[in-house]
């Protein structure tokens, strides 16, 4: 039974932009790592446009049974979200060409970091709305 069956599209979505911040935490870090190497060009993930058009196509999963409530909406085709790999050089590269702007990336890492963390809360929140459900306190 895949995921969305268990838990819905939000515990999927939030799951896969976990994953995807993860990847991008790495490629800043990278950049970060390469601060000094000559003609070294910072690269980041986009991921997000993809992820809205993956919940905007909606679900074209199996058809459903035809006495079964139809669900609305689905992430037909979010696994295939892999984000988009994008050269983010600085608009002023130094004289060895490279072109790590070392504020700029530590911004990037505080705001993709602050989102992952409050990305994380919102899984907690789900998963404790459904411990409390199944146990009947709700």
């Amino acid at each position: 039974m895949p995921v969305q069956g268990i838990f819905g599209t939000t515990v999927e979505l939030l799951g896969k932009s976990l994953d995807l911040r993860a990847k991008r935490h790495a490629l800043i870090s990278s950049n970060l790592a390469n601060v000094e190497t000559p003609g070294y060009t910072p690269s980041n993930l986009s991921f997000e446009g993809q992820l809205k058009s993956a919940l905007n196509k909606g679900g074209s999963g199996p058809a459903p049974h035809p006495r079964h409530i139809p669900l609305k909406g689905g992430v037909a085709g979010l696994d295939r979200v892999q984000g988009e790999l994008v050269e983010t050089p600085g608009k002023s590269p130094g004289p060895d060409g490279n072109g790590v702007e070392l504020e700029s990336e530590m911004g990037r890492m505080a705001e993709n970091q602050i989102m992952y963390n409050a990305t994380v809360q919102l899984l907690g929140k789900k998963f404790e709305g459904l411990k409390q459900a199944i146990r009947g306190t709700l």
